[in-house]
């Protein structure tokens, strides 16, 4: 549907150009050109399929037709814009303006306004609307389409890159909680190991049935721990979180965060803590982890991005939930720039990595995490953790937007690039060809005053001076000559003139011809028709003249 409509208004521009050539009078040979106009728009929707023939051709019909001129400008606009190499767009929008000039220069005398200035002069107007103007604005528009494509793409992959080191993230943070449930499930089951080891020992002699019982829980415990292994070992190292910081059972109280606080306190690090509500101890082990880690991992990017800040912690313990809040204010000067990979950092600079593991841990818990600037040039980190996690509030491990497949669709431009591309808005794509086709109809104004200009500058072959009457010429011709009778001329010569020639049938006495030879005299011309209307005599006489006088005056 839109091939049709684009041809159908490059064919109603060129028929207004024909119209209103024609209706000011300047159309030469009209069905040429509008047999003309017919070929050039049929041979306009080739124009994106074979642009090398049908420019070319196009240019050439405009220099023979001017009303060839929209279709040819409207294809110098696609061609310009679809042509990526710099040198083939010159090339073909070079070659079009020579053709237009040539073939209009060529051809002036036989179809156009005359001599070949005339027609050089019609061939640079056409090549200007026609080729030049069209195909500067093809040219920017088509370096803006892949410009902005070329940016689009880029922010694709950006965005592509941020989704999969997001979810390296949370991977790496599903990893060290696998890690952490090692070590708490491991623990427990090695407790439930070496009691049962305790009690097949004890039950050796005194009751062998309940041996076997022993030692069946002992090794399916050691089945349990070799599977838990196996299982969790795919998420990670195990050991990332071994040694000091390894789970324990103070993991996440008061005296854990305090010990935390006190070690950035010795590192040089301002920070206050103010603890409300009683202690974790009594709540679950990943409750207690998850506070652990917002806090130091909040405090650790303080050490890396704001050293000089103050830091306050803030952990509120109600009934069901436990709320961590870290802020620290603006450093009194800006940190030097790390060329490794932060952990998240709280001044606003940095990947902001170790705050999406942050936001994993919490959301996995059914818990809620915020992290952003402070207006005062700080950072702030809040966290509301679930004192009593559902297991069924847990989100889906990826989000829904990092779900990108390869080769998905972006919407980008496609390969036009032009207003019908899909995904383009429906006022800008109702704007877009709004622009162009104002833009056709005001180049179309222009070849119409162009072409007139050049035709009304032009001398038309029956221009010059009159030819002056002779005797034979017919009474018609005499008076297209401006020879026309005057009534004073007449009466002026009545009783003067001479004798008419024999035959005369009537005779004309012009303005034109009388003159004051002298004073009181006056030369007058008589021109002389027989009963045919022809001219069979032209005379010249003196006559006395009167002068004017005023009504005042006496004779």
């Amino acid at each position: 549907m839109r091939p049709v409509a684009e041809t159908a208004g490059v064919a109603s521009a060129g028929l207004g150009v024909w119209g209103a050539v024609g209706y000011l009078d300047f159309l030469t040979h009209p069905l040429a050109q509008l047999f003309a106009l017919v070929v050039g728009v049929g041979l306009f929707p080739l124009r994106r399929r074979l642009p090398a023939p049908v420019l070319p051709v196009l240019a050439v019909l405009t220099g023979l037709a001017p009303c060839v001129g929209p279709v040819a400008a409207a294809t110098a606009y696609t061609v310009a814009r679809r042509t990526v190499s710099v040198r083939r767009r010159a090339r073909l929008l070079g070659g079009a303006a020579l053709l237009v000039v040539g073939c209009a220069t060529l051809s002036a005398p036989l179809i156009g306004p005359g001599a070949m200035p005339y027609g050089l002069a019609l061939g640079l107007v056409l090549t200007a609307t026609a080729v030049v103007v069209p195909g500067l604005v093809g040219t920017s528009y088509g370096q803006q389409r892949r410009l902005v494509r070329a940016l689009r793409e880029r922010g694709d992959a950006a965005e592509r890159a941020r989704r999969f080191a997001d979810s390296e993230a949370r991977m790496h943070e599903r990893s060290r909680i696998a890690a952490e449930m090692h070590d708490l499930v491991g623990h427990r089951l090695s407790l439930i190991s070496l009691h049962a080891g305790g009690l097949e020992l004890a039950l050796e002699a005194a009751d062998p049935e309940l041996r076997e019982e022993a030692v069946l829980v002992r090794r399916t415990t050691r089945d349990a721990m070799r599977e838990l292994r196996q299982a969790l070992g795919v998420l990670g190292p195990l050991g990332r979180d071994t040694g000091s910081e390894a789970l324990t059972d103070a993991t996440g109280t008061r005296a854990d965060i305090e010990t935390l606080v006190a070690e950035s306190r010795d590192g040089g690090i301002a920070v206050g803590l103010d603890w409300t509500g009683p202690d974790l101890d009594a709540r679950p082990a990943r409750v207690r982890r998850a506070v652990h880690r917002v806090v130091r991992e909040s405090l650790t990017n303080v050490h890396r991005y704001a050293p000089d800040a103050h830091v306050t912690v803030s952990v509120t313990h109600q009934d069901g939930s436990v709320r961590v809040a870290v802020r620290n204010g603006a450093p009194p000067a800006p940190p030097a720039p790390l060329t490794g990979i932060g952990t998240g950092p709280l001044t606003g600079i940095g990947t902001g990595r170790g705050l999406t593991g942050l936001r994993e841990r919490v959301e996995l818990l059914g818990g809620a995490f915020d992290a952003a600037p402070l207006p005062s040039g700080g950072f702030r980190v809040d966290a509301s953790v679930p004192t009593e996690p559902d297991d069924s509030s847990v989100p889906d491990p990826v989000p829904a937007p990092a779900r990108w497949a390869p080769g998905a669709p972006s919407g980008g431009p496609g390969e036009d690039g032009d207003a019908g591309r899909p995904g383009l808005p429906p006022e800008r794509l109702t704007a877009h060809r709004l622009t162009l086709a104002l833009g056709l109809g005001a180049l179309s104004v222009l070849m119409v005053l162009g072409v007139a200009f050049v035709y009304a500058s032009a001398p038309h072959r029956d221009a010059g001076p009159r030819p002056l009457p002779r005797v034979g010429m017919t009474y018609d011709e005499v008076s297209a000559a401006g020879v026309l009778d005057n009534a004073a001329v007449r009466a002026a010569a009545t009783g003067h003139e001479p004798p008419r020639p024999t035959g005369t049938a009537g005779c004309v006495y012009p303005f034109a011809g009388a003159t004051e030879s002298r004073p009181g005299a006056l030369t007058v011309a008589r021109y002389c028709f027989d009963a045919s209307q022809r001219l069979i005599a032209i005379d010249r006489f003196t006559v006395p003249s009167v002068r004017d006088a005023s009504p005042w005056e006496t004779p």
